[in-house]
């Protein structure tokens, strides 16, 4: 069965309507603050901000428990899930929609076409067609270092794509 839907019909049209839908995910992640499954709790989804910016990598503290932050300027979730650390972009690779957390289903879920998507990133239903998109990085002691100037598509490095986490 093939979709057979135009995207050129999606509300979003401008970048303006990209921001605004931006800050509603992130407000209306933050009102749904609960206990999720599987270790991965939205207790600890929160807002974060690189300790350290150079050229293209951003700092951050290594995270001490499970679970998600955004750093909304620098369009990144940092995420900590069954012993790894992975950043992703903060938009859907379908339409760019920025993503957000559903506490209920320990997900990831874009609100403008419900592509789903598990706590690391694989892609689990929807429009999309592929996993979300993650960043290259590194642990440096007790931080971790995001380059933004490296981001992997599943579809086009898978192997890049796969090993783009940290061990904790």
């Amino acid at each position: 069965m093939t979709d057979t839907h135009d995207c050129n019909d999606c509300p979003l049209s401008s970048r303006r309507d990209f921001v605004r839908d931006a800050a509603a995910a992130v407000a209306a992640a933050f009102l749904t603050l609960g206990a999720g499954p599987r270790g991965l709790s939205a207790r600890t989804l929160g807002v974060t901000a690189a300790r350290l910016v150079r050229g293209d990598e951003r700092t951050y503290p290594l995270p001490a428990e499970d679970g998600a932050s955004i750093d909304r300027d620098a369009e990144v979730i940092l995420v900590r899930y069954q012993g790894k650390v992975y950043a992703f972009a903060l938009s859907c690779p379908h339409q760019h929609t920025a993503l957000h957390w559903e506490p209920d289903k320990a997900r990831f879920q874009c609100p403008k076409h419900h592509s789903k998507y598990q706590p690391d990133g694989v892609y689990v239903s929807g429009r999309a067609t592929r996993s979300m998109d993650r960043h290259a990085l590194r642990r440096d002691a007790a931080s971790v270092v995001v380059d933004l100037g490296r981001l992997y598509r599943e579809d086009r490095d898978a192997d890049a794509w796969k090993g783009a986490f940290v061990t904790v």
